[in-house]
């Protein structure tokens, strides 16, 4: 079995770690005796009201980052912190060419709809209509022609830095 590793970061904090090496964090994501300080992601140990403890997943990650920021704009205005509240919005993976898993609450399919599901779920999640255009033209030459695509950014390092200086 596999499982995602905190970062090394997490041990020189000097705080409470669990077994997998992530920071316990109390109920607003902030450091226990450290309030000013809040972790989230894969590095942070949080357990539910009934004991669970929250996957290290992107979606979990992007659920506590929108309650920290809510939290450090709250201790901006002198106002109450919330607590975290994690909602299981489910799991998809793909796992082979048109197959894959998908298990939401109840619902749980495979195959080729799950497959269709995964796609979908994930053109709908990328910001902006021209990535998403770019995303699924890409796939749809990758399905049919069974090539990946790449985008290469090529030029001289000292160019592109005057230029990035530019802006």
């Amino acid at each position: 079995a596999t499982g995602v590793e905190a970062s090394p970061l997490a041990k020189k904090l000097g705080v409470e770690l669990d077994k997998a090496g992530r920071v316990i964090v109390e109920k607003d994501l902030s450091i226990p005796g450290h309030k000013n300080i809040f972790v989230i992601g894969d590095m942070a140990a949080f357990y539910t009201s009934d004991g669970k403890q929250v996957p290290a997943v992107a979606p979990a990650a992007m659920q506590m980052a929108g309650t920290a920021v809510e939290n450090i704009l709250r201790d901006l205005l002198n106002k109450p912190r919330k607590e975290f509240i994690y909602i299981d919005k489910g799991s998809m993976a793909t796992i082979g060419r048109n197959k894959a898993i998908v298990e939401i609450g109840k619902i749980k399919l495979s195959g080729f709809i799950a497959w269709l599901a995964w796609l979908l779920v994930h053109l709908i999640s990328l910001i902006g209509f021209r990535n998403r255009l770019r995303v699924l033209s890409d796939w749809i030459w990758a399905y049919f022609t069974r090539e990946r695509s790449a985008i290469l950014i090529t030029g001289d390092a000292e160019e592109l830095q005057k230029l990035n200086l530019q802006k």
